[in-house]
């Protein structure tokens, strides 16, 4: 029903084309062109890559997000894609670590005295 409406609408202005007065025409074109980039807008703004923008974190932060002890960072650093170093600083990439997660998955097991290990298993 509100399709048809808006159809007719459009019946309208393209009458309005072929029967305003030429000294009208600039107007209706320009009404015509904020309708057109409005939809285009609302089109574009869907199918367009979201930008993701990075953020370093220090070794407390990326432990925190991997569920490991900054030691193990420290000692592993140079065998993690998502590691930086900015002269004597090690940093990570947030982004780095969401993508080495997706890749990864998290199996939990329980060890006898009753702590839980976190095992780190390829899911390629």
């Amino acid at each position: 029903m509100e399709e048809r409406g808006t159809f007719t609408e459009l019946e309208v202005s393209l009458a309005s084309a072929r029967t305003l007065p030429t000294e009208q025409l600039p107007r209706l074109l320009g009404q015509l062109e904020v309708i057109k980039m409005t939809a285009l807008g609302r089109l574009t703004a869907h199918a367009s890559p979201q930008v993701q923008t990075d953020q370093l974190l220090n070794t407390h932060e990326a432990a925190r997000l991997l569920g490991v002890s900054e030691a193990f960072l420290y000692r592993n650093h140079s065998h993690l894609d998502f590691t930086i170093r900015l002269g004597r600083r090690l940093l990570f990439s947030a982004l780095g670590i969401q993508r080495y997660l997706q890749r990864r998955s998290i199996v939990r097991t329980k060890r006898p005295s009753g702590t839980s290990d976190l095992l780190m298993k390829s899911s390629v």
